[in-house]
């Protein structure tokens, strides 16, 4: 059919001596040589049209048959679907298809192995219940394994539920997450489990408005590049997002609550940190670890009172990564609640950031600055009501302004008697006193006592006996971003 309009059309067009019939001495007329380029160009989009209509095709998959031989008999282009109720068996697209679902079509692994495999370029996997993956940590058993010859492929709109990992980006380069809900195993050991989605040396990957929940890490990326990860929420794990080895990359608008820390960020360079929220996070709401040239802009971290089960239960924290671990939590007489996050910001070998407009309100510490960290610059940040704004142990002079402009800091009693928005003396987060009680803890016992009083007095009249530390010379009036007392409470559909 196709090829008959391609031959004979352009010939009737013209009549029966042909398009190339009339001539005069300059060539082809002006009328006859147009004509026949747009009528051969209707007739190409046209044979597309027809062709593409000819090869996509919808297989319908009812419960009880195997969708693993739909998958098989499809052909690039065509799009399985699974009727609603539960197709048992784990499969592997191998083929660029879109495997999809009828509102409750669930898709169960068995307990064997990945429940779904993704193994061709550009494939779909959108609108489906994945679950019953294998629960070996080591192979990798997941919901939906998309393996690095899946360049380009798409896992859409899914709910998986009670996998050992959830979605596995392994070497798919430009492959996308989006808009699934993964609910990870729950009533077993951390150890025994994986992450949400985790992405490794999948250059381009994306990871976009994701729900997660339960299980080790929300997000987990290693050994890859020039990935975005932007606009997920995640709750009740270890790790909101758990970043390794992962360079010129995006984190961006994501939402970390009730996790051990938020955002852990860690041996990577050249990031952008922007807009994300930490919410009631016990540990740390942003950790930097060897995490440098970076630009951490419009964050915030906001703590609150929290059961003291929630640092009971977890015990003694182990170090990982190099940074030091917990000592081990007691709870003292009566104590049922505890401030948390006990560090809104935590740096530990972090060099050349830049830090600014960003809110760190009601930790413990507001941020912890050690490790030989070096060459950061913080400008325009608030650190609202956190009990100890910042935490140096470190004996070299660090100014925290930039070209003028500094940070807004709470317990500032500071006056502006010019009206530029800038306090018109230096301010200074800690003093000797604070030096003590962070080497020697049990000296609190003194801290409202007439000699650290006096002391205290005498650091404010003369300068020279401050040690070094952290000095903010052009500190703000005002905050930049209003302080959150309570962020929206999440709706969960377990």
């Amino acid at each position: 059919m196709v090829v008959l309009l391609l031959v004979v059309l352009p010939r009737h067009a013209y009549g029966n001596a042909g398009p190339y019939a009339r001539r005069t001495e300059k060539g082809l007329t002006d009328m006859v040589l147009p004509r026949l380029f747009r009528t051969a160009g209707i007739m190409s989009l046209l044979a597309a049209a027809l062709c593409a209509g000819a090869q996509a095709r919808q297989i319908d998959v009812a419960v009880g048959e195997s969708v693993q031989a739909a998958i098989e008999k499809a052909e690039p282009g065509d799009v399985v679907r699974l009727r609603a109720g539960r197709h048992e068996g784990a499969v592997v697209i191998d083929r660029a298809i879109e495997l999809t679902g009828e509102p409750g079509a669930v898709l169960d692994g068995l307990g064997t192995g990945n429940a779904i495999t993704v193994n061709a370029p550009n494939a779909i996997v959108r609108g489906l219940e994945v679950h019953g993956s294998g629960d070996n940590l080591p192979d990798l058993h997941s919901g939906i394994f998309v393996s690095r010859t899946a360049t380009g492929a798409r896992v859409e709109n899914n709910r998986l539920i009670g996998n050992t990992y959830g979605i596995y980006l392994h070497g798919a380069a430009d492959s996308i997450a989006i808009g699934n809900e993964v609910l990870g195993r729950r009533g077993v050991r951390m150890a025994e489990t994986g992450s949400g989605v985790s992405v490794w040396n999948a250059p381009g990957a994306q990871v976009v408005g994701n729900t997660i929940r339960y299980g080790r890490d929300g997000i987990y990326t290693n050994a890859s590049r020039k990935n975005i990860f932007r606009d997920n929420v995640m709750e009740d794990v270890r790790f909101a997002v758990h970043y390794m080895y992962t360079d010129d990359s995006a984190v961006i608008g994501n939402v970390s609550r009730n996790n051990s820390v938020g955002f852990a960020i860690m041996y990577t360079n050249r990031l952008k940190i922007l807009n994300n929220v930490s919410e009631g996070d016990r540990d740390h709401g942003l950790l930097l670890n060897y995490a440098n040239s970076s630009i951490i802009t419009g964050n915030r971290v906001v703590g609150r009172m929290q059961p003291i089960e929630r640092w009971l239960e977890a015990g003694l924290q182990k170090g990982e990564h190099g940074v030091p671990g917990e000592e081990k939590v007691e709870a003292s007489a009566g104590e049922t609640a505890r401030l948390g996050p006990e560090k809104c910001v935590f740096i530990y070998n972090a060099n050349k950031n830049k830090f600014s407009e960003n809110s760190f309100e009601n930790c413990s510490i507001g941020i912890h600055f050690t490790a030989g960290s070096e060459g950061n610059a913080m400008s325009g940040n608030s650190f609202i009501n956190n009990r100890n704004q910042v935490k140096y142990v470190g004996t070299r002079n660090l100014d925290w302004s930039v070209d003028g402009r500094g940070n807004y800091w709470s317990d500032n009693p500071a006056f502006d008697l010019d009206g530029d928005g800038i306090a018109d003396s230096p301010y200074r987060p800690n003093d000797l006193i604070d030096r003590v009680l962070w080497t020697v803890p049990q000296a609190k016992i003194l801290i409202n006592s007439p000699a650290v009083d006096t002391i205290r007095w005498a650091q404010t009249q003369f300068p020279a006996l401050l040690p070094g530390g952290v000095v903010d010379s052009h500190p703000l009036m005002k905050p930049l971003l209003k302080p959150t007392a309570q962020l929206k409470e999440s709706k969960h559909n377990d």
